[in-house]
């Protein structure tokens, strides 16, 4: 019997509540889920990509999923899905302005290769305002994160704040 891997690609700058419960919910849908930690060019990142995978695999075996590999990547996304096996990928949605930019991307993705589908997962209504770049703001600004990423995750995003210095401070 083929197993289905599904592939749930991002930058995880940093890992948010949001990402954990999509990654929860996302590899019940497949017999392997594979976190694919990548680069974006349009982001500027808090982390590296070797501490972003770090983080991501912590809160993964804080999760408890055993059948969840992180990778990190950097190519297309198309060319990875395919270097992984991956028939599906796995995308997380907060708003409309998001599915307007996923809407675009899983059109341009199944144009790249028919065989893999995108599947969209609502965010928990709950952590939908929740967004990487806004829990760096929020922290760059000194104000409290907790409510939006685990205690471990938060503790790394202060400890990186410190070194990088407030911008309230400035």
């Amino acid at each position: 019997m083929t197993k289905r891997i599904g592939i749930y690609p991002g930058t995880f700058d940093p890992i948010t509540l949001g990402h954990a419960d999509i990654i929860r919910r996302g590899c019940k849908l497949v017999d392997r889920l594979i976190i694919g930690v990548t680069t974006n060019p349009s982001k500027n990142p808090m982390f590296s990509p070797e501490e972003r995978i770090a983080m991501v695999e912590r809160e993964v075996t804080a999760l408890g999923l055993d059948n969840v590999e992180i990778v990190g990547f950097n190519a297309l996304l198309m060319h990875w899905a395919e270097k992984m096996g991956a028939s599906v990928i796995v995308r997380g949605l907060r708003a409309v302005a998001d599915f307007e930019y996923e809407y675009q991307m899983a059109g341009m993705n199944q144009q790249l290769n028919e065989n893999i589908e995108t599947v969209f997962l609502m965010a928990d209504v709950s952590l939908q305002p929740i967004a990487s770049k806004l829990v760096k703001e929020i922290a760059l600004f000194g104000g409290e994160i907790a409510p939006f990423v685990s205690q471990s995750v938060r503790e790394d995003v202060i400890s990186r704040v410190s070194k990088l210095g407030r911008l309230g401070d400035l």
